[in-house]
């Protein structure tokens, strides 16, 4: 029987670390000679910790956090890790670990393996940092230690600086690092591209695996557990982007749909659209994908009207974008789309621009157009500093308002969904309840929703979508019905042999 991947997991290249720790020291020293402060000190950070469940012993599967993987790759937890940046020598700092640990969890390994592994000048154990630090510093008085501090503007979290013992020997710099940090990952090398092209690559056939098996009566966790299977059997994935949003008929109204409240358990209808958001990480780079279908595999004539809409808007963007566009403008040119598409349905009615005014398209689309996507989903540095977040209705939620650059990685998402939360007030609002034919919001009650997201990488003159999966309607009724994908030829032809006929 022929393999359902023609995947397989990708070497990982050590060298996109030692690329990434450049960047940032390139970045830094540049920052510090504008700034007239001297070239020495040291960029220090902590890897993350294992967690146990509560008050158990059952240890969480460990992912590392993401500034520290941008710079060391380590996968392993109680690591920290040094840059010296007069010399550029980096310095990885290991636990050292107790002797039963060789029995319980394996082989402890010598640390000349972390430095060939990780690719960097020196290893020392944790118990060790202080006395190394001091011992590599070329400066005069108290080493520096430029410390990771600063405002995740998703989460609204902030990153947890570096502790050890021994940190009253040191000075301490908690302002310059994270917006010079952040800002690198904005713009991906190529070698990041590659390992979030693999992401994409492994989730595009894994959305398309999960189309081809739908079916009427089978519960929304199926459709999860067979993209979790098909991204860790042949993708090499054990860790996902994010949790799986699986949502199937009014349950695709719910935005983030899928957490431990609402976990993806309804049974599948005849009639329901499905919107399933789900994406594999791969050596901490990962993708970010939605794919919006019936379970039963054909459009109904509503169906497609609010699929196309989204579609519209979805590749509309992708052909507006390029270096210098403002992602603002880019969420604003998808709600108007949509608007155009309901209303040329005759869901809504009267202008257009004014709607566009009274901010409708929040109503359909409340959520951003889209994020930075790389180590992190919403990967960090939207807003830059200084920028302030727009107030208004929908633009309120964007993740960055930024102008795109070449070798940003951002995702486009438009949706258009049936939320009576929003639906009922904007109904009773004077200032928009004559853009709305109630008896066809009425028929659209319980519909749910629709969202297109694919992975997009900004070029010099437009944009290259990192995602494969069937977009158009034919494309999706033929892969359904069994066709290969990419089409065939003949596949191509039976489909429009069929659209004909309508």
């Amino acid at each position: 029987m022929a393999s359902p991947s023609h995947l397989s997991p990708p070497p990982v290249p050590m060298e996109l670390h030692v690329t990434n720790r450049q960047k940032l020291l390139n970045s830094l020293r540049h920052h510090l000679s504008h700034s007239s402060r001297p070239l020495h000190g040291f960029v220090f950070l902590q890897g993350g910790e294992e967690q146990t469940r509560h008050d158990t012993d059952h240890i969480e599967l460990f992912r590392q956090e993401s500034y520290f993987a941008y710079l060391f790759g380590v996968a392993e937890p109680g690591f920290y890790g040094a840059i010296d940046i007069a010399s550029g020598k980096s310095i990885l700092c290991a636990p050292r670990l107790p002797a039963d640990y060789a029995v319980w969890l394996g082989e402890i390994k010598p640390l000349v393996h972390f430095k060939e592994r990780y690719k960097v000048d020196l290893v020392y154990y944790t118990d060790e940092i202080s006395k190394v630090l001091q011992d590599e510093y070329q400066g005069s008085g108290k080493p520096l230690l430029f410390l990771l501090y600063g405002l995740n503007t998703d989460s609204n979290n902030f990153s947890k600086p570096a502790e050890f013992q021994g940190m009253d020997k040191f000075e301490t710099d908690l302002t310059t690092l994270h917006p010079i940090l952040t800002e690198c990952r904005v713009i991906k090398s190529d070698l990041e591209l590659g390992l979030i092209q693999f992401a994409n690559d492994i989730s595009s056939e894994a959305h398309v695996e999960v189309m081809r098996k739908i079916r009427v009566g089978m519960k929304e966790y199926q459709l999860e557990s067979m993209f979790l299977h098909h991204t860790y059997m042949y993708g090499g994935c054990r860790h996902c982007s994010y949790t799986c949003i699986c949502a199937t008929g009014g349950n695709s109204a719910v935005l983030h749909y899928g957490h431990a409240a609402a976990p993806n358990d309804r049974t599948l209808d005849d009639g329901d659209m499905a919107l399933l958001d789900m994406g594999a990480e791969y050596h901490f780079y990962g993708s970010d994908i939605t794919c919006s279908f019936p379970v039963n595999g054909k459009f109904t004539s509503d169906q497609s009207l609010i699929y196309s809409a989204v579609l519209n808007a979805h590749d509309a963007v992708i052909s507006a974008m390029k270096p210098g566009v403002t992602w603002i403008d880019m969420h604003k040119l998808s709600e108007k789309i949509v608007l155009e598409s309901l209303q040329r349905g005759d869901i809504l009615v009267g202008n257009v621009d004014d709607m566009m005014v009274e901010r409708l398209g929040a109503v359909f689309m409340p959520h951003g157009l889209g994020h930075f996507l790389g180590l992190d989903t919403h990967d960090p540095g939207g807003y830059s500093k200084g920028m302030e977040r727009p107030k208004e209705p929908g633009l309120k939620s964007l993740r960055t308002i930024r102008e795109l650059q070449e070798g940003m990685v951002i995702t486009v998402e438009p949706g258009c969904y049936f939320i009576d939360a929003l639906l009922v007030p904007a109904m009773e609002n004077s200032k928009t309840a004559r853009f709305f034919n109630r008896e066809a919001i009425i028929r659209f009650k319980g519909f749910g929703g629709i969202r297109i997201e694919s992975d997009l990488h900004v070029t010099a003159n437009g944009c290259r979508n990192m995602t494969n999966v069937p977009r158009k309607i034919p494309e999706i009724e033929a892969v359904m019905a069994g066709a290969p994908w990419p089409l065939d030829k003949a596949s191509v032809h039976s489909q429009n042999d069929e659209a004909s006929k309508f």
